[in-house]
C-alpha cells in the first residue's frame, strides 16, 4: 500500500499533519520536495595559465579562414 501525507522537516524529525498511529512499525519512504540545493563556491580557475601563447593563437581568425578557404571542390 502506498500513502502520501504532507509534512515538514524540523531538525532531524519529519512532522506530519495526519494521524498515522495505525501504521506504527510500518516501513516508509520519505521523499523530499523542493529541497534546498547546496551551493558550492569553487575557486575561480585561471585558464590562461594552461595556455602557451603562439603566433597562430594570436591570429586564429585568419588561420581558420585560411584552413576553410579551399575546403570545397
Amino acid at each position: 500500500m502506498l500513502a502520501a501525507v504532507k509534512g515538514r522537516i524540523q531538525g532531524n524529525t519529519v512532522l506530519i499533519d495526519e494521524d498515522v498511529r495505525e501504521y506504527d512499525g510500518t516501513e516508509v519512504i520519505v521523499t523530499l520536495l523542493n529541497y534546498p540545493q547546496k551551493k558550492i563556491n569553487k575557486a575561480p580557475i585561471d585558464w590562461d595559465s594552461f595556455v602557451i601563447p603562439s603566433e597562430r593563437g594570436k591570429n586564429v581568425e585568419e588561420y581558420m579562414k585560411e584552413m576553410r578557404e579551399n575546403d570545397r571542390l
